[in-house]
């Protein structure tokens, strides 16, 4: 048995919730990684998981061999990467997660130049407004607008999303220009967008000096995918509010209209997010090292 093989295998089956997932993102047969369980429980002669059709858990004894495993595979992983020689080129599978938004309209038009820099990085690119966990979905990093809640997590800011209220031009001739935030409660119909993961419902804020006002408003529409939300209200089925850097295309195209201009809503900080078990990967440090100077290079996104 290869015991660091075998350590690792268990720490991802505990990061994974089960075996399945553990397997998948290990590129290892199911058959494989129960067998470096089994093999890994008889050499330390104690019970490491408790198994059940669905999911494993850890015994008392398997969440205090986690703790230690976890951070000797971290060590030996840094004593590895510091023998490396730093003119290597980064190499390898990277995995990232993306709002979808960001990717269709941000990063993958520049992923060319990205590929072209580190053509042995195999990038899987996932898609959409749901928040991911890093660990148990495997995902070496993230980009996320918004403060951070999940301190464990190391993040460096890229830049800021500011914002723009919008409306299609069929909607403003058919219910008229608002005045004022207010109007959005009694006169108009705005693009509702809520979480995928609580199925908050995210109001309207607008700012002007010292005056703050949030409208939750009336909707015939809500969705959870920022792609979804700005066709709605391209489909001109109310007021709502995008990124700037989104949607300055198509207000220079004439399909959206800026509404309210005198009020704004506090910009977003952008971030990179990634566990901090994966601080000394080439392929991620490459990755978040570019991304900072393509957001630093685009006008609408630096940070505020």
């Amino acid at each position: 048995m290869d015991q660091i093989q075998a350590m690792r295998v268990f720490v991802r089956v505990v990061e994974a919730g089960n075996f399945t997932r553990a397997a998948d993102s290990l590129d290892l047969p199911k058959g494989t990684v129960t067998k470096q369980i089994q093999a890994l429980e008889a050499r330390v002669r104690v019970k490491l998981l408790n198994r059940t059709t669905r999911r494993v858990t850890v015994t008392p004894d398997g969440a205090a061999y986690y703790e230690r495993a976890a951070r000797l595979l971290n060590d030996f992983d840094d004593l590895e990467a510091s023998m490396v020689n730093t003119q290597t080129a980064p190499s390898g599978r990277l995995r990232l997660d993306v709002g979808s938004s960001m990717a269709r309209l941000i990063i993958i038009p520049a992923l060319t130049e990205f590929c072209e820099r580190y053509p042995d990085i195999q990038i899987d690119l996932g898609v959409g407004d749901r928040l991911v966990d890093l660990i148990s979905d495997n995902v070496d990093c993230v980009i996320r607008g918004g403060e951070l809640s999940d301190q464990s997590l190391v993040a460096r800011r890229i830049g800021s999303m500011n914002w723009v209220t919008v409306a299609s031009p069929a909607y403003l001739a058919r219910h008229g220009v608002p005045q004022h935030p207010s109007e959005l409660d009694t006169k108009h119909q705005i693009v509702a967008f809520f979480s995928g993961h609580t199925r908050r419902m995210y109001p309207l804020e607008f700012q002007r000096g010292d005056e703050s006002i949030e409208v939750a408003g009336n909707y015939r529409i809500a969705a959870n995918d920022s792609n979804a939300y700005t066709a709605a209200v391209l489909a001109g089925f109310g007021i709502a509010q995008l990124v700037t850097a989104f949607a300055q295309p198509l207000i220079d195209s004439g399909e959206l209209v800026e509404v309210l201009p005198d009020w704004t809503q506090p910009p977003l900080p952008i971030h990179v997010v990634y566990p901090p078990n994966r601080h000394l990967s080439a392929k991620v440090r490459a990755f978040v090292d570019w991304a900072a100077d393509l957001f630093a290079r685009h006008p609408q996104l630096q940070r505020s």
